[in-house]
Order: structure tokens, then sequence, then C-alpha cells
């Protein structure tokens, strides 16, 4: 899970893919970073930690971290927010398989456009539980399909 500074949208994501990953008996490994380096080692930010806990979701132990290129390497799926963080992720790849990893979080959900999980950084809380909907959403049809090709 990938966005810009790695305390708001990623990881959100990763607390509740991780969730539901349990719930449905999936082994995967699902991390979190971001394209910046700005937050390297802050936790996420109160209001991702707080709309995570009315979900029963604990992420105020992860650290943010900053995308490297070996994440290309110990990762088969790199699901970003949104379009500027996917134009920097790609800007990485150094082939054609490692740029295939890289998605669109919710283009899972809408797979004919180009969705982008909005940055509720600057915003009100509302904002961080409008992310929380769509991030729930599209984690559910990883998970989906996870299982259909098991």
């Amino acid at each position: 899970m990938v966005c810009l500074g790695n305390i708001c949208r990623s990881p959100l994501a990763q607390g509740i893919l991780e969730k539901k990953s349990k719930e449905s008996n999936v082994n995967i490994y699902v991390d979190s970073a971001g394209t910046t380096g700005w937050h390297i080692g802050s936790s996420p930010d109160l209001r991702s930690i707080k709309v995570a806990k009315k979900y029963d979701i604990d992420i105020s132990h992860q650290k943010a971290r900053k995308f490297s290129t070996y994440d290309f390497k110990e990762f088969d799926k790199i699901y970003v927010m949104d379009t500027s963080n996917y134009r920097d992720i790609i800007r990485l790849c150094s082939n054609e398989k490692e740029c295939n990893k890289v998605q669109l979080i919710l283009k899972i959900i809408d797979p004919e456009n180009n969705p982008s999980v909005p940055d509720p950084y600057y915003g009100e809380e509302d904002g961080f539980e409008k992310i929380y909907r769509l991030l729930e959403n599209a984690s559910s049809k990883i998970i989906s399909e996870i299982l259909i090709n098991e």
C-alpha cells in the first residue's frame, strides 16, 4: 500500500487488508510505504488511527517508511492510492514485470476508470471515514480475488 507520506491512506489500507485477510484465513503479508520520506519513523495520523479503531483495527504500531526499489522484489502487488503516487512508483520500475505489479487500489472496484483515494490530510475527520469506506470496499475485493485464484 503506497501513498504520499505513509501516515494517512496507506497505513489505513494496510490495517484494513490485514484484518480482512485474517478474517478470511488468507495468509498474505501486507505493508505500507510513502513515495516521500517526510514522515519516516512517524506513527500514522491520529485521525487514521481513530477511524481504524472505530472498526476494531489497531494501526497505532505502524511506522512510516519510504518506498524502496527493493519493494518490487518483496511484494507481488503494489497498490497505490492516487495517480500521482502511481506515476512516482512507475518511474522507479526497472522492467515491465515490476511495472505490472503496480495498480491504483480503487481500480479493483472501478476498472473502467483511474480513480484515486482522496488525500484526507488537510481535511476534517469525515474525510478519513470516507477513505475508510473506499479502502474497505477495495480490500474486500482484493480478498475475494485472492480466494478465487487459490
